[in-house]
């Protein structure tokens, strides 16, 4: 069952589509079995070197998410996306929680600090939620 309430698989929650190539960075154990319905022809990296379309972020600490922040925000400009992860505070029962420095106001006030905005929030897991950035419309 995908994560959250909206029952949407998670590819297509995360604006994955047929031909993308996604990079997954500090990718946690499992990730891509959560990636049900995939369309066809998507490709995967796990850095982010030549045409990306969508860049998903995994983080657990604030000064890793800085970094990364200032490596993806070049790779998505103008019209490409950003997925930004973090554990959540609150996990299932039986499901282990994960040490971590970050919130959604942590992660939103370091998406705004550069020149992306936040436009989307998803759950992406039991454990981990989601921020899509995008580069301002002022920026593109």
């Amino acid at each position: 069952m995908p994560a959250g309430y909206s029952g949407t698989p998670l590819a297509k929650k995360l604006g994955i589509r047929a031909g993308d190539v996604v990079a997954v960075l500090d990718e946690p154990v499992g990730f891509r079995d959560l990636l049900i319905d995939l369309p066809d022809d998507v490709t995967f990296r796990t850095q982010l070197r030549g045409s990306i379309d969508v860049v998903i972020a995994f983080s657990t600490e604030r000064r890793a998410l800085v970094k990364q922040l200032a490596r993806a925000e070049a790779v998505i400009h103008p019209d490409k996306t950003l997925w930004v992860a973090w554990p959540k505070t609150t996990v299932p029962k039986g499901v282990t929680r994960i040490d971590t420095d970050l919130t959604g106001d942590v992660v939103r006030a370091e998406i705004l600090s550069t020149s992306l905005v936040d436009v989307k929030v998803a759950a992406i897991s039991d454990v981990w939620s989601g921020l899509k950035a995008v580069w301002r419309k002022e920026l593109r």
